[in-house]
C-alpha cells in the first residue's frame, strides 16, 4: 500500500487534489475530518485533552467545545507553548487512527493520500512512501479562505503568517504542485506525479 502525505497552507487547495488523487484510485483520509470524528464523543483523546486544558473544553455530552478549547489554548500569555502541547495530544490520537484505516484498506486501492496540514509537524512524513505539498499565491489563498471561511482579510492573513512558507514546504517536500487556478494543469500535475510514485514504489 502506497502512501502519500499532503501538506500544504490554508487556501492551497489540498481538498481539490486529494480528490484527483481519489479519482486515480487512491482512498483520501483528511486528518482534520478524522480528528472531528474522535472528538464528537467521548474518547481517549478527549479524556487526554480534557485532563490538560480542563472539563470546561467539553459539551454536556462530552464532545469536544472548540470554541472553549480554542479560547483555553489561545487567549491568554503562554499560547504558544499550550499549543505545542495541544498537537502533541492530539496528533498520536490522529495518526493511530489514521494507521488503522489504512491497514483496513482492500487491494482495490492502488494507496492512500493523506491530507494532514501539520505533516511535517506530526512527523507522519516518515511513515510516508512520498509528501507532497500544495503551494498556490497568497493572494489567491486568501480569496479562497475569504469565501470558504467568511473570516476577515486580517484573519486569513494571520492563518497563513502561522503555516509553513512555500519555501519550507519545497525543502521538505519530495513533489510541489501549484495550484494557481488552472484546473488542466493540476490535474496534469496530479497524474504525473502519481505516476511517478506507483512507478518508484511498484
Amino acid at each position: 500500500m502506497v502512501i502519500i502525505g499532503l501538506a500544504g497552507g490554508s487556501g492551497s487547495g489540498k481538498s481539490l487534489v486529494t480528490e484527483l488523487f481519489s479519482e486515480l484510485g487512491f482512498f483520501g483520509i483528511d486528518t482534520d475530518l478524522v480528528y472531528r470524528e474522535i472528538t464528537s464523543s467521548p474518547s481517549e483523546c478527549l479524556k487526554a485533552l480534557s485532563e490538560e486544558f480542563g472539563t470546561d473544553i467539553l459539551t454536556p455530552s462530552g464532545a469536544l467545545d472548540r470554541r472553549r478549547l480554542a479560547e483555553a489554548v489561545f487567549m491568554s500569555e503562554g499560547a504558544e507553548e499550550r499549543r505545542l502541547k495541544l498537537n502533541e495530544i492530539t496528533h498520536k490520537y490522529i495518526l493511530d487512527e489514521v494507521r488503522k484505516i489504512i491497514s483496513s484498506l482492500d487491494v482495490r486501492y492502488r494507496g492512500a493520500i493523506v491530507d494532514a496540514p501539520l505533516l511535517f509537524e506530526s512527523g507522519f512524513d516518515r511513515e510516508c512512501d512520498a509528501t507532497v505539498s500544495v503551494i498556490a499565491d497568497i493572494e489567491l489563498r486568501i480569496k479562497r479562505i475569504l469565501l470558504r471561511d467568511g473570516v476577515s482579510e486580517e484573519e486569513a492573513r494571520r492563518r497563513i503568517a502561522s503555516q509553513k512558507s512555500d519555501e519550507e514546504l519545497r525543502s521538505l517536500s519530495d513533489y510541489i504542485i501549484v495550484n494557481n487556478g488552472n484546473g488542466d494543469e493540476l490535474r496534469a500535475s496530479v497524474l504525473r506525479i502519481a505516476e511517478e510514485i506507483l512507478n518508484r514504489e511498484g
